[in-house]
Parts: C-alpha cells; structure tokens; sequence
C-alpha cells in the first residue's frame, strides 16, 4: 500500500541543512498494524506527516497503491488524503465552538456527503464509540478519553485506507489509552490500516510490527511476537 524509498528531509538555514529523515526506506501492506517508535529527535511525527501528506520530502519516492504522492500537485493530493487517511493527534485537535456531533461531521462537510447521509453516518459512528448520549456536548465538556474516542471517530467516519495516529495516547491516563487502543485493535480486525508513532510500549505491545528509528534512519525493524 505505502512505499516511501530514499525519502529525505532537511530544514534549510543561512549555511546549514539540518537533516530530519536521511534517505528513510519504509512499506507498509495494506492491513497492517505498525508502530514507529524511537527517541524524541529521531524523526518520527516528520515521517507520519509525510506519510499523511500534511508534509512533503525534499527528495525521495512516496507511492500510495501506485499513485505518485511526491510528485502530485498540492490540490490532488489534498483530496487524495482526504479521501484515503484517517488522522489521529495527540492533542485531540477536536474544534472548541463544535458539539461532538458537529466534530464528527466535519470530514463529511469536506467531502460533500449529503445531509441526510451525513447523520446517518455520524450516529453510526456516536453509536460504535459509546458517544451517543454525549453528542451536543462540547470538547471542554469531556474528559480526555472522551475527547480522544470522538477524535478517532473523526478519523473514521469517513471509512479511510488507513489511520494514521501520532502520539494518540500521549495526554491520556492508562485507562483512557487503554479504551483507546482496545478501540485501533478492533479497528484493524476490520481490515483498517492503522500507523502509530509512540513512546510507550505498552501501546505497541497492541501492533504487529515495531519499526524503530534513530536519527531519522529505520534502525530496526521487526514483528511484533
């Protein structure tokens, strides 16, 4: 599904490129269940935000099912995204002035889904997250946990190829992220493909492949037994 070969990123000063990702090699198959894991520095929310093409490389091959992503323009590859990924931030990233029924309908709005079909597929969603009753309250009006569940059924109300989370435990106590990650694995039994970047191993304890990284580089990478 995902081949990304040779992929480099650098920020560019007066004298200095500062390398993020150096010459990175990475596929994922459709269906998977990866974490990418490594020290802070080493390159990881760089790499999951061009692999959800929030970010570009400045070099390298970035192909989804055979589209060329890197050489797309910025519109196409906009709604390449938004009709393919599905992503989950650390900091909910949920809209304050919206219920939770407005934020889950956001996507929709993007994409142009019907008004009635939109309703029905957010009280789908409310439904499979435990959320229904909380649906006209706003993000402040929720614990952590509940603002991350309605964040994930943000991400998938639109049936995305793959998720895409970054840190999506990280502002959650055990429990919460535990709900949370219960909530991936039962995603990815139903054939979604989901991408994390974590610090804890107890969250990639629930994947099936660990890629490590380290200075922007793949250092490992391994099943998860």
């Amino acid at each position: 599904m995902i081949q990304m070969t040779g992929i480099q990123k650098w920020y560019s000063s007066t004298f200095v490129k500062t390398f993020v990702l150096r010459g990175l090699n990475l596929e994922i198959e459709s269906g998977e269940f990866v974490s990418i894991m490594g020290p802070s520095g080493s390159g990881k929310s760089t790499l999951l935000h061009i692999m959800g093409m929030l970010d570009s490389s400045n070099k390298g091959e970035y192909l989804f099912d055979g589209e060329t992503i890197h050489k797309m323009r910025e519109n196409k590859r906009s709604e390449f995204h938004k009709n393919n990924i599905g992503f989950v931030f650390q900091s909910y990233h949920l809209i304050d002035e919206l219920t939770v029924f407005e934020n889950i309908e956001t996507p929709l709005l993007y994409k142009k889904v019907k008004g009635s079909e939109r309703k029905e597929m957010v009280d789908a969603m409310l439904e499979e997250f435990g959320m229904t009753e909380k649906k006209d309250l706003f993000p402040h009006q929720l614990s952590g946990g509940e603002q991350q569940r309605v964040g994930v059924a943000r991400a998938v109300v639109i049936k995305p190829r793959v998720i895409l989370a970054d840190e999506p435990t990280g502002n959650l106590n055990s429990k919460q992220g535990e709900q949370v990650m219960n909530l991936f694995t039962q995603l990815h039994a139903g054939g979604t493909t989901i991408v994390q970047v974590t610090h804890s191993e107890q969250c990639a304890s629930y994947s099936k492949r660990v890629v490590h990284l380290l200075d922007g580089e793949v250092v490992r990478d391994e099943p998860n037994v």
